[in-house]
């Protein structure tokens, strides 16, 4: 089985892979397919100091799949509503996308799997409050930024001395 891409209406790439499903069921045409994929990963955004979770799509409007392609696959793919064709390849003979680019996209959602990214960064001098913890109300400036743990520090002015403050994104807003 080779992996191709299909174009679909951008925001409808779910209900073209439930409808797909539905349609190789009721064809009787599993053998000829594997995955069916939209390639999404989950995003953390911090706003107003409250982490909030959500799902973002690597490639908008593309759903990937995996098929032996004859002329019922290619027939079948492109009478799901909302299917706008196949990428690359002849409008009748579609070709698949290489072993190498396969490989790197099932990466990328593999990776994405392990945990969340986190979408809103702080930039080193931007001044924030502390919003939760033993240093709650307290404004400082970002001096350090650890992205991949999602931890900041702060230094903060303690006692009339700054003093640097470990802190999770989600215990600081900007201001």
């Amino acid at each position: 089985m080779h992996w191709y891409v299909i174009q679909a209406y951008s925001g409808y790439e779910g209900q073209v892979v439930r409808a797909l499903h539905e349609y190789i069921a009721r064809e009787g045409f599993e053998s000829k397919f594997g995955e069916i994929l939209v390639p999404t990963e989950e995003v953390v955004e911090v706003k107003d100091g409250k982490r909030r979770k959500s799902e973002r799509k690597f490639f908008p409007g593309y759903v990937l799949i995996q098929a032996d392609m004859d002329e019922e696959v290619w027939h079948l793919v492109n009478s799901v509503p909302r299917v706008i064709g196949f990428v690359g390849g002849k409008s009748d003979r579609p070709s698949p996308i290489s072993e190498k680019e396969a490989n790197a996209i099932l990466n990328r959602i593999a990776q994405a799997e392990e945990g969340p990214r986190l979408k809103v960064l702080y930039e080193i001098g931007e001044e924030v409050r502390v919003i939760d913890g033993p240093f709650n109300e307290f404004n400082g400036s970002v001096t350090e930024v650890d992205s991949e743990k999602g931890r900041i520090k702060v230094s903060v002015m303690i006692f009339g001395r700054a003093t640097p403050v470990d802190l999770e994104f989600s215990q600081v807003e900007k201001i």
